[in-house]
């Protein structure tokens, strides 16, 4: 468990560091008179190494994790000069928000199709003592969890609704939805190293290039569908509203035939892709 300590301050160390140096080199010029000077001289100054050994610098949003022989003392997370025991071995840890992006994957999604998906992931250290002891490395460590979670997260959902009409939630359209889950999945693998995601988003989403031409031919024939659905219905509004308008305003009376007719007209008009040629009958409907 991580445990946070608060050492003596490094000035004041400096500072006592120095007067020691003066001291001695005083002992050492009054050696000539009196050698009984030279020890003294010699241990202040072997004193003051000993002060230089201990003193540490720990730079903004950087920590250091103190050990002495191989018994963990405590993390250091404050910026500044500081003394600690010169015995103590130390580890840097870097406490900002760092970014990491996944390499483009292939993984099968729900429905078995292959995809190409890559992730962006913002983590931070929180735990100093587990991301020094816990893992070997953390950020390979990191890097590895991050790939295994991104591919864990394919596999549970289709790449689209056209391939799982009954999915709530897909790969392409799940937009915050996936994000959390996928920071979710994340902060779990994490949590061992003591690492914290703050945000992670797919960066790349497609499907593989040897069906990705297929996918697209169907994703253009199911738009194509739904654009048609969508034109025979208005075109359906309008043929009926024409002849309840021409019945309504007695302009002309139409039998079943001629109703026919006049409804496979007009949707040949409404719902042909190229403009209607009109032709001009002189005799009757009959003839």
């Amino acid at each position: 468990m991580e445990k946070v300590i608060k050492p003596m301050n490094g000035y004041l160390a400096l500072f006592l560091s120095l007067v020691f140096i003066v001291v001695a080199l005083f002992c050492f010029a009054l050696s000539g008179e009196s050698p009984v000077l030279v020890l003294p001289g010699i241990l202040f100054l072997l004193t003051c190494f000993v002060i230089w050994k201990g003193l540490m610098i720990v730079q903004p949003n950087h920590s250091r994790v103190l050990s002495l022989f191989g018994k963990y003392v405590g993390s250091i997370k404050d910026n500044g000069m500081f003394f600690v025991n010169p015995f103590y071995a130390s580890q840097k840890l870097s406490l900002r928000v760092q970014n990491m992006a996944t390499p483009t994957l292939k993984v099968n999604d729900k429905m078995g199709n292959p995809v190409e998906i890559a992730a962006i992931v913002v983590w931070q250290v929180q735990d100093t003592y587990r991301a020094a002891y816990d893992v070997a490395d953390y950020t390979a460590f990191v890097r590895m969890q991050s790939e295994s979670a991104v591919r864990a997260l394919t596999m549970r959902f289709a790449y689209d609704s056209i391939e799982d009409e009954n999915a709530s939630i897909t790969l392409r359209e799940g937009g915050d939805k996936i994000m959390e889950l996928l920071c979710d999945e994340l902060n779990e693998r994490l949590a061992t190293a003591g690492i914290v995601v703050t945000e992670a988003r797919i960066s790349h989403l497609a499907y593989a290039q040897e069906i990705a031409g297929a996918m697209l031919q169907r994703q253009q024939a199911t738009a194509i569908v739904a654009a048609r659905y969508k034109i025979v219905e208005g075109a359906v509004g309008m043929v009926e509203l024409a002849l309840e308008q021409l019945s309504k305003k007695d302009i002309v009376k139409l039998d079943e035939e001629k109703k026919a007719t006049m409804v496979s007209n007009l949707m040949v008009v409404l719902c042909g892709e190229k403009g209607a040629q009109p032709v001009l009958n002189t005799g009757s409907l009959y003839q």
